[in-house]
């Protein structure tokens, strides 16, 4: 069965972006970024492999998840498809079916739509983003793999969203800091 990997940026405080969606405090600088977009070059979006002249393979993801409001940051950026070498789904019920040629609007049960994914073949599915979709497949999430930035907000949308309280516990993996102070954490459901 495939995996659900969650890999996002968060704050100390667990927010994946400010109040209006704002992320310009995750830094792209830094020794972090090489060593993890060795780890994962799938997640690096085509404006920046086209901008660094980079085509990395895909290696362990080949689909790739987002809510509107993660969607939504690449569409106000001009950038329809950020993920054209990935299977690509949004979920959304308020986009049109034809949104960007390469990327299938999703307006059903996203749980229902990860758990027919996970039985198909191929490699680990990965969930871009944002809180609240994260929130509604909690419990379809696999891995969680954070890059934890060196700031606090206070305030913003939340790692999981508006999901509950609800305990789940986590395996951590592997763990390593940045000397630009980034620390990138994997956990698996334990």
């Amino acid at each position: 069965m495939r995996q659900l990997v969650y890999y996002v940026a968060s704050t100390l405080d667990g927010f994946v972006a400010g109040p209006r969606g704002e992320v310009d405090f995750f830094s792209a600088d830094g020794d972090h970024m090489q060593a993890i977009t060795e780890q994962y070059p799938e997640t690096v979006p085509v404006h920046f492999r086209t901008m660094l002249g980079i085509d990395p393979p895909n290696r362990t993801i080949d689909t790739v998840l987002e809510g509107r409001g993660s969607y939504q940051t690449g569409l106000d950026d001009g950038v329809a498809n950020a993920f054209p070498h990935l299977r690509h789904f949004v979920f959304s019920r308020t986009l049109a079916p034809d949104v960007a040629p390469g990327v299938e609007v999703v307006a059903s049960d996203p749980v229902e739509r990860v758990r027919e994914l996970k039985l198909e073949p191929g490699e680990r599915i990965w969930l871009c983003g944002g809180g609240e979709i994260a929130g509604a497949l909690r419990d379809e999430i696999d891995e969680l793999a954070i890059k934890i930035y060196p700031v606090a907000i206070g305030a913003g949308r939340p790692l999981f969203g508006t999901a509950g309280f609800a305990p789940s516990h986590l395996t951590v993996t592997s763990s390593r800091t940045f000397d630009d102070g980034v620390v990138f954490v994997h956990y698996t459901r334990g």
